[in-house]
């Protein structure tokens, strides 16, 4: 019999991986947490074009490439079909998509949606059911639209 127990001579063979499984879980979950709150505050889908002054070039103004198609909501959630010469009022987002596609089936519009940009020029009161409901209505037709701010000197 020894002083010291034999238990305690003996070299320790094994390593305690019960705390590192568990600092991994949760950075596994904070990860994850942070990545469900970034895809629900930010969408992706949904960008802001913004439209330059006529001196400079824009992206989509004067190209062949793309057909341009202005719509926009005013303060009361009304929605008007801006063309060059006029402003249309057009009543609700049925309507909106009714003119996309007869405009599309008469020809005005290329076959191809994705050649057709839809800019959307909303009014700093507007409310935003009219917004979404445009915007939705939209990309139900299969058109890709794009939000719009004007560009302000002050």
């Amino acid at each position: 019999m020894s002083i010291i127990p034999e238990e305690e001579l003996k070299s320790f063979g094994g390593l305690n991986l019960a705390p590192m499984v568990d600092f991994l879980f949760l950075v596994v979950a904070v990860f994850a947490t942070l990545a469900v709150t970034k895809a629900a505050l930010y969408d992706s889908e949904i960008k802001l074009v913004k439209v330059q002054p006529a001196s400079e070039k824009s992206p989509y103004i004067g190209q062949n490439d793309y057909y341009i198609i202005n719509l926009s909501v005013n303060e009361e959630g009304k929605y008007k079909w801006i063309t060059e010469f006029n402003e249309y009022l057009i009543d609700g987002v049925q309507g909106i998509q009714k003119e996309l596609k007869k405009q599309q089936d008469l020809g005005l519009l290329p076959k191809e949606k994705e050649k057709t940009k839809v800019l959307l020029h909303i009014d700093r009161n507007a409310k935003w059911e009219p917004i979404s409901q445009i915007i939705f209505s939209v990309r139900q037709v299969g058109f890709e639209i794009h939000p719009v701010y004007d560009y302000d000197d002050a």
